[in-house]
């Protein structure tokens, strides 16, 4: 697939619609509540990896922060009791035991990802009993290929937090930059100079940790083009292994913490467009390859090497290198995925609680995937991983002729074509330099749901 990427700033206020992320398909919306433990019991026994005792992905969430950040829709607890975590560990402890019965030992965890909240929130001594609860009803791997990563924030942490996370076996970390501009941070209630995340970088770095992500947000409160390329400019000096650059979603509606932002200090729809064009030029043209929706990374890291070898996936956790897992999720709110089923636990703590204390899983909603989903979904990966659809190589996988199935999305996509979103040879559709930033509205078109008027009241935006 080409890396090359055009900002095309008509074509983007054109398309900048609401629209899935598509780290699942069906997305979320489509989850409910007719699926329980039978159906994930039988997945677990039953999925592509569990006959071929596969390694396993393993994501948990730690829901917990010092210190509300505006900005933030995550699921999370604030909190600057440490002690208010304990009563959440142990029955965290619960669900990795019962989780645990479910998948051979044999399957390795090969990824492992904590995110939150923030999971640095935990002291030392609670982050190594929950590892360790992890390693003995799962089984950790040592090895350098494992991918353990970690979301920090760097205001949080300090040489021992960090060794200690390196020797429990995290070997990727994700720090919270969001914007380096005073002004912006009092805004957002997140203030970090850039010399302690600096101070942060240059420790783990030293202690050996490799594709470091940081993640930026454009759209945010006091945020102009003068201040957001200083901070781009800082960003590409202490040159992190990959960044998320996100778009500011602003709902106070849903999020409460958002309603302390003045949403008159917001950007308007042009600044925020001219915000992420600057942020594709100044990265591309620092030598950043553009991975797709809101990623980055360095030509030499193990995401942008995935993406030209075309073994890079997407899922719950993001673009990923690993090849397709089953994905066992650990925590409240957090949705796993096993062979042909998504999963989701309990959003609420009480609900996610009543259920463990009643020594069941705290499993809440969910979707079994039908043919035509997995179909669909295969098509749509295409799309947001390779920037391509082989029309060929879906037939082989899929038994169809791939101009008659989708005979009306190929309608669909030719206005996307006029418009120079996509080109379309006799046998594929690829992303042109232009569609690339729209690559989920490409993806839209073969949504069956979305098509079908099935969606949720507020998604994302495009842009």
């Amino acid at each position: 697939m080409t890396t090359e990427v055009h900002f095309d700033a008509e074509l983007m206020r054109r398309y900048d619609r609401e629209g899935p992320r598509y780290t699942s398909y069906p997305t979320a919306v489509q989850f409910h509540e007719a699926v329980g433990l039978d159906a994930y019991a039988s997945a677990a026994a039953t999925s592509t990896g569990a006959l071929q005792r596969a390694p396993l992905s393993v994501y948990v969430h730690v829901p917990f922060c010092h210190s509300p950040c505006f900005y933030c829709g995550c699921n999370k607890i604030i909190t600057r009791k440490p002690e208010r975590a304990d009563a959440y560990l142990e029955r965290l402890y619960t669900e990795i035991e019962l989780r645990g019965r479910y998948f051979d030992r044999s399957r390795e965890v090969e990824q492992l990802h904590f995110g939150g909240g923030t999971p640095t929130f935990l002291a030392d001594d609670r982050l190594a009993r929950l590892m360790g609860a992890l390693d003995k009803n799962f089984r950790l791997q040592r090895t350098p290929g494992r991918d353990y990563s970690i979301e920090i924030d760097p205001r949080t942490v300090g040489p021992d937090t960090l060794r200690t996370l390196a020797g429990l076996g995290f070997n990727r970390l994700s720090l919270g930059v969001q914007d380096y501009d005073p002004e912006v941070q009092r805004a957002v209630n997140r203030r970090q100079p850039v010399e302690l995340v600096t101070a942060v970088l240059d420790n783990a770095r030293a202690l050996g940790f490799g594709s470091i992500n940081f993640d930026l947000i454009y759209g945010l409160p006091r945020q102009t083009p003068a201040t957001f390329r200083t901070t781009l400019a800082m960003v590409i000096a202490q040159r992190p292994d990959r960044l998320a650059v996100y778009g500011y979603a602003h709902m106070p509606q849903l999020f409460k913490a958002q309603r302390q932002i003045v949403a008159a200090d917001l950007p308007d729809a042009s600044t925020r467009l001219s915000l992420l064009q600057m942020a594709v030029q100044m990265l591309t043209e620092a030598g950043y390859v553009y991975i797709g929706m809101d990623h980055f990374a360095l030509p030499s890291d193990a995401l942008a090497l995935a993406q030209r070898n075309g073994t890079m996936q997407r899922s719950f956790q993001g673009y990923t290198t690993h090849a397709s897992r089953d994905l066992v999720s650990l925590g409240v709110s957090a949705i796993g995925q096993i062979g042909l089923l998504y999963m989701q636990n309990h959003k609420t703590m009480a609900q996610y609680a009543e259920r463990l204390d009643q020594g069941r899983l705290p499993l809440h909603r969910g979707v079994l995937m039908s043919d035509e989903d997995v179909l669909r979904r295969d098509v749509i990966q295409q799309i947001m991983c390779n920037g391509t659809v082989d029309f060929a190589a879906t037939e082989r996988r899929f038994n169809v002729v791939f101009a008659d199935y989708f005979g009306a999305e190929l309608a669909r996509l030719a206005a996307l074509e006029r418009d120079g979103l996509v080109a379309r040879g006799e046998r594929r559709v690829a992303l042109t330099p232009r569609g690339r930033l729209l690559m989920r509205t490409v993806a839209m078109v073969f949504d069956a749901y979305k098509n079908a008027g099935a969606g949720a009241p507020r998604l994302s935006r495009v842009i």
